[in-house]
């Protein structure tokens, strides 16, 4: 017996959405019939639904188009569409073994997969098709995705020689002075000199030791920021304050002044705006070649030409003006008598230390390397380690209490109040673990063919680790989406002595070597805001209403900015 079907001429796939009929135990459904066999019918159910639950955004636009087709060709228009797509990911006739991956698509590969966050997007897709390692296509890229401490090891030491490049690609190039940057500089000798150069000129424990009393002025202009805010009867912008805060102390450092005030002021914020846009912008260029005249079309290309040249026009004022104050005052020694990182470079220029030639172009990039690497990344932790500690009162008075305890209303804190500061530097770990600042570190590529835990790996392939995900398996931390610094206290994992569960700064010969010039900006700011202030959330705003959601610049920012009320303990206290 023949059901009455709907518009039994017309092919409409969206009826069995609102059917009873199922596939396997209703004899009407066209693959039970008895002269199909069950192997065929698992095999069609099976690709049938991974066709259509790969592609649910297009699934009414398909339908629609479908239907307007004759009954005749429609069947032919899917099977063929069907093919193609089983035909483009199919495995290939080589020999390679390759990790497991999402189908993709021709031209734009996996693109398709990923969302504004894509350290989100790591995270789900590597859950469901590869928990270590899963090979993706951005474009035309292989890109190696890392999710796992077990896959880090492999890449960042058992393979670390492998994998110590960096992709050389035309905005890297445009904006990095040719790859002088260390941070995207190929391996190689160029990239030890250099790194050697910023390491001793800048974040040695020596070096940033000697600008404690820089860090600590600023550090008073932002408590009498927020004192001001108390006495105005507004809550504090804390996302902002810090923004400022860890860009002064970086300009102040690296270029022995700050530029946050006057025509020059305003000139630097648009720099920096526009540089953060360029760099999270898509290229074709370098990921779809075929492309790359889009690039061109949006003015992409463009634009990030300019950004380059005024970038390079504001270093350029920099160093031309500390050469200036050198030669007017040669005895001269730094700011308030702390050599800058910009004056030691042009002495390394001077006497040729380091074997290497360090031309105009060397010493701003490795400016542009400080700056970048010394502010958005501190401030976004200090924002962060703030939300939560708003968000957990309980962890707001426990550390609270200890910072108290030790300073024991001293006004100063010295390195060696922080070294007692166990609870504290749990709650910066623990806020790195759930908000890393780099939620996925730059990207690594293959030097040569290796394999990795079994698998493949081609020359050229792009790897990034996702640390993001890394430091959320539930595998390796108990209760991982849940904010808890004690995990810390007994434990021997921290910045330095891990097993590549805490990889705040990476590991392996392209780690991040700011470590401790980082932890002295954080440590010391959250210290003193929780020595000098109590704090809640503005009036009328419970835990539950505060937004977490996530935005992606130069660092892991929140979206909407951390307002607090900070009410100075003087105050408290009378």
């Amino acid at each position: 017996m023949v059901p009455d079907w709907p518009l039994g001429e017309t092919f409409i796939f969206k009826f069995f959405l609102t059917t009873r009929l199922h596939r396997v135990k209703n004899p009407t459904h066209p693959i039970q019939c008895p002269s199909r066999t069950s192997s065929i019918k698992q095999v069609a159910v099976t690709q049938l639904n991974s066709f259509v639950g790969i592609y649910p955004n297009y699934l009414d636009r398909m339908s629609s188009f479908l239907e307007q087709l004759p009954i005749y060709t429609s069947p032919l228009f899917f099977g063929a569409a069907f093919l193609l797509f089983r035909w483009y990911n199919s495995p290939s006739a080589c020999s390679k073994k390759l990790p497991p991956s999402p189908p993709k698509l021709p031209v734009i590969g996996n693109l398709y997969q990923l969302g504004a966050l894509v350290h989100h997007s790591f995270l789900s897709l590597s859950r469901r098709y590869g928990d270590s390692l899963m090979l993706l296509y951005i474009g035309s890229v292989p890109s190696l995705v890392v999710s796992s401490t077990e896959a880090a090891h492999e890449i960042m030491k058992t393979h670390d020689i492998a994998f110590a490049s960096r992709p050389n690609t035309r905005m890297f190039r445009t904006i990095s002075y040719n790859l002088k940057e260390i941070t995207v500089a190929p391996y190689g000798e160029y990239w030890r000199q250099a790194k050697s150069i910023l390491t001793l000129q800048l974040l040695s424990n020596k070096k940033v030791q000697s600008f404690n009393g820089l860090r600590e002025k600023v550090i008073a202009d932002c408590v009498d920021k927020i004192t001001q805010c108390f006495l105005s009867n507004n809550p504090a912008d804390l996302s902002d304050l810090f923004s400022s805060l860890t860009n002064d102390v970086t300009c102040m450092v690296t270029f022995g002044r700050t530029y946050n005030e006057g025509e020059i002021g305003k000139k630097f914020k648009k720099i920096l705006q526009e540089f953060s846009e360029v760099l999270g912008s898509f290229y074709f260029e370098d990921s779809i070649p075929q492309l790359a005249v889009v690039d061109r079309l949006r003015g992409l290309t463009a634009k990030v030409d300019r950004v380059a040249a005024d970038f390079d026009e504001f270093l350029q004022g920099v160093v031309d003006e500390t050469i200036t104050k050198i030669s007017n005052n040669p005895d001269r020694i730094g700011e308030d008598g702390v050599e800058t990182f910009i004056e030691g470079l042009l002495k390394v220029q001077k006497e040729d230390i380091n074997g290497i030639t360090i031309d105009a172009d060397v010493i701003k990039a490795l400016l542009l390397d400080a700056y970048v690497a010394g502010t958005d990344t501190s401030s976004s932790v200090l924002e962060w380690a703030m939300t939560e500690l708003l968000l957990h009162p309980d962890n707001m008075k426990k550390v609270q209490d200890e910072v108290r305890s030790v300073l024991k209303g001293k006004k100063d804190i010295s390195d060696e109040d922080l070294d007692q500061m166990r609870y504290l530097k749990a709650v910066i770990m623990e806020t790195t673990r759930l908000h890393p600042p780099l939620p996925i570190l730059p990207p690594r590529v293959a030097r040569h063919d290796v394999n990795v835990m079994g698998y493949d790996i081609s020359e050229g392939t792009r790897v990034y680790v996702s640390v993001y995900a890394i430091m959320r398996d539930p595998k390796v931390w108990e209760n991982a989406e849940t904010f808890l610094p004690e995990r810390f206290l007994e434990s021997s994992v921290d910045f330095v002595r891990h097993n590549f569960e805490l990889l705040t700064f990476g590991a392996g010969r392209r780690s991040c070597p700011g470590r401790v010039f980082a932890m002295a900006i954080n440590e010391k700011v959250l210290a003193t805001v929780l020595s000098k202030f109590d704090w809640s959330l503005p009036q009328g705003v419970m835990p539950k209403d505060v937004n977490m959601d996530e935005t992606f610049g130069l660092a892991n920012h929140r979206l909407v900015p951390l307002l607090a009320h900070g009410k100075p303990v003087s105050i408290v206290s009378s």
